[in-house]
């Protein structure tokens, strides 16, 4: 199989609906039914609700875990509402990768920091496709050992999509990245 990976100059919302409309096609060539979109405050998902509209895609938001709260990066209650009343499923939990329990009593130097790390040398968005996809498995709301399509961003919006399986945390060896659709091109 030949596929093109779409690599952006620049990092961040610029690529946004490019990532998305990306992230439609595959959806629709794969069969993918579920697509989980990080999303700090809503913005992105509820530009994906728009793109991926008529699509019987379900879409679920992962936002920041709510130990944020004093950054000033959590879900307000209002955004919740938003994203829900345009039919997208919307998370908040523990992070899947790091800033957990561990990284409490340990520092970084965690399994799940460390994996963090890894892909951040992808990008941003890699780390937090991967880590959404986990943490959506975890609550439930993912079909378990389906390929889903995960997109996420560097700070703001979208740059990165990749096609995933994801796995519980249990049995995180048996994750994988079947695709990367798009991410920036780190120099």
């Amino acid at each position: 199989m030949e596929r093109t990976t779409v690599y952006f100059e620049q990092k961040g919302r610029e690529n946004t609906e490019a990532v998305l409309r990306m992230a439609r096609e595959r959806a629709r060539e794969l069969g993918v039914r579920q697509v989980v979109v990080a999303s700090t405050h809503g913005r992105t998902a509820l530009q994906a609700a728009g793109v991926f509209r008529g699509t019987n895609v379900e879409l679920v938001a992962v936002s920041i875990s709510a130990a944020f709260e004093d950054m000033g990066w959590t879900l307000a209650p209002g955004e919740r509402r938003a994203m829900e009343e345009k039919g997208i499923r919307v998370l908040t939990s523990l992070h899947a990768l790091a800033d957990g329990i561990s990284e409490g009593f340990y520092g970084e130097n965690t399994p799940g920091n460390l994996t963090a790390n890894t892909l951040r040398w992808f990008s941003q968005g890699m780390k937090v496709a991967v880590e959404t996809s986990i943490m959506a498995l975890e609550a439930g709301v993912l079909t378990a050992g389906a390929e889903v399509i995960a997109i996420a961003g560097t700070d703001e919006g979208a740059d990165t999509a990749i096609v995933i399986r994801p796995a519980f945390a249990r049995h995180v060896k048996d994750l994988r990245i079947c695709e990367i659709l798009c991410k920036p091109r780190i120099g």
